[in-house]
């Protein structure tokens, strides 16, 4: 643990509770823009329209308790002024893009559960989704770098 004024900081749990918030919000972002505004795929779409349907409530149940978990266990870093700002945004940015490369590698790729979308050419998607992905977990790298200063 860092000491500053006195206070207990606790980066690696900052990092890791903000990487589960990062996380959970995008997926809510996946949940909420490409499965439902757009409808551009359900979680799993190798069955029928209702079980995509059903697959989704999964994925937005686990999303919304990765929410709640992460801002209580983030609440508690405030309470107990433990929170390290620096480590809190590299593990923000770390969750958001390792969500979405996971998602776009494993998910998408790998498993086939789904894809982007259908009926497209996907190398474009799959490169501006892959490329979010990377460039989030860039920027959680270098502040990661920077907050361990």
């Amino acid at each position: 643990m860092e000491k500053s004024s006195g206070l207990q900081h606790r980066p690696g749990r900052s990092l890791w509770v903000c990487a589960l918030l990062g996380a959970a919000g995008m997926a809510a972002v996946d949940e909420i823009v490409f499965h439902q505004i757009l409808a551009w795929h359900h979680f799993y779409d190798r069955s029928t329209p209702s079980v995509g349907l059903i697959s989704d409530g999964l994925l937005h149940t686990a999303e919304l308790v990765g929410l709640v978990a992460g801002f209580a266990l983030f609440a508690d870093l405030l309470r107990r002024r433990a929170l390290s700002t620096a480590h809190a945004w590299a593990g923000l940015f770390l969750g958001l893009g390792g969500f979405q490369l996971f998602d776009g590698i494993v998910d998408h790729k790998l498993l086939r559960v789904h894809q982007i979308r259908y009926g497209v050419d996907l190398l474009p998607y799959d490169l501006a989704w892959n490329g979010a992905g990377l460039l989030l977990l860039a920027v959680g790298a270098v502040l990661t770098v920077r907050a361990r200063r």
